[in-house]
């Protein structure tokens, strides 16, 4: 028996309304562009499936915060500079003062994991708008890392990190890559590209799965399961769909806002960790404009910009597609500056598309 007040629904109008449909679309198109005109630069070997899967996953692990944060009604435009503050302060601890790699990695995360918490009870204590609150954030924690850079430093590049942090059990999660002994054993069946000459000959030209991409891949899980499978999801969804109405029901709206800017701020530590660890220094220029890409990869995976609405798998389907571009364009032999041109397109298009599936949803016109 079926009840009789439901509105029945069609399989394509469910389909038309997920908001990764346009995600999902992007991606086939981008990899069939790219196919057509970058399929034999070495773009889908080995070495160049690596290159585009970091990028992507360097996307996405920011996105995934930045989608759970913006599904709640929130934005916070201070994740760039958080990338650069984090990487600076953890080359601080390590590099000038000596500290232990792992207690600078997680004296890291509780300042800037506290930062995002002062950023969420701003917004929420204050009334203001979190574009308003983050932006100012966005400029304080920038003058903060070039001024503390300066100060003990006397430059905004910090080198030595990894030396510092080499053989540090912590710096490797972040750092290190996994499955090197199954790669190499690729390598030498056969199934696997390997150096024909110089200090690398004989080893494979993929040396593993570096520690960035498992990171995308455990949060991108994490958020989905947090979104689609627990009550805190659902609250996540009622907080930006209409804030008062879930207060009426028993949702700690505020709560869940903080938390959420808590997230975010730890996604982008965690970017912050890779990228120190990966060049072995920390720049106080760092993280310059990723709040927008991951802004922009988290609309192109169908969220709304009025929260309520999104899937942290389009926002990884958005960093996909970044990814990918970028790479593609450098492959294809075009100007890099295209993709600049690129996101200001495709930001047009998702919303364009995002606005026609929200009133397929509403019944507006």
């Amino acid at each position: 028996m079926t009840d009789e007040r439901l509105k029945p629904v069609s399989s394509l109008r469910r389909a038309m309304i997920r908001p990764e449909l346009g995600a999902i679309c992007g991606v086939i198109l981008v990899f069939a562009f790219f196919l057509m005109v970058a399929g034999d630069s070495g773009m889908f070997a080995p070495a160049g499936f690596q290159n585009w899967l970091v990028v992507s996953a360097q996307f996405a692990i920011i996105a995934v915060g930045a989608c759970l944060l913006m599904i709640a009604g929130e934005f916070d435009l201070s994740v760039g500079s958080m990338i650069g503050f984090a990487g600076v302060i953890t080359a601080i601890l390590t590099v000038q003062w000596g500290w232990p790699a792992w207690l600078a990695i997680l004296v890291t995360f509780a300042i800037c994991v506290g930062l995002g918490a002062i950023n969420g009870l701003l917004v929420i204590r204050t009334g203001l708008p979190s574009f308003i609150v983050t932006l100012a954030f966005l400029y304080i924690l920038r003058g903060l890392t070039i001024w503390l850079s300066i100060l003990t430093t006397r430059q905004t590049i910090i080198g030595g990190v990894r030396e510092a942090a080499e053989g540090d059990w912590l710096a490797a999660l972040f750092g290190g890559v996994i499955f090197k002994g199954f790669f190499r054993w690729l390598g030498e069946i056969g199934l696997l590209e390997t150096f024909a000459r110089g200090a690398r000959a004989g080893q494979p030209v993929v040396e593993g799965v570096p520690m960035l991409i498992v990171w995308a891949l455990g949060l991108i899980i994490f958020g989905h399961w947090l979104l689609s499978r627990t009550r805190f999801g659902n609250w996540i969804f009622a907080s930006g769909g209409d804030a008062q109405a879930a207060r009426y029901v028993g949702v700690p709206v505020n709560r869940v806002k903080v938390l959420m800017f808590m997230f975010t701020a730890f996604c982008a530590t965690v970017f912050a960790m890779c990228q120190v660890m990966e060049f072995g220094s920390a720049a106080a220029d760092r993280g310059l404009l990723k709040e927008f890409e991951a802004i922009i990869c988290v609309v192109i995976g169908g969220a709304l910009l009025t929260g309520g609405y999104g899937s942290v798998i389009g926002a990884a389907l958005g960093a996909l597609i970044f990814g990918v571009v970028q790479q593609g364009l450098f492959f294809a032999g075009a100007e890099s500056s295209l993709f600049r041109v690129f996101l200001g397109t495709i930001l047009i298009l998702a919303v364009i598309m995002n606005t026609y599936i929200r009133r397929l949803i509403t019944g507006e016109r």
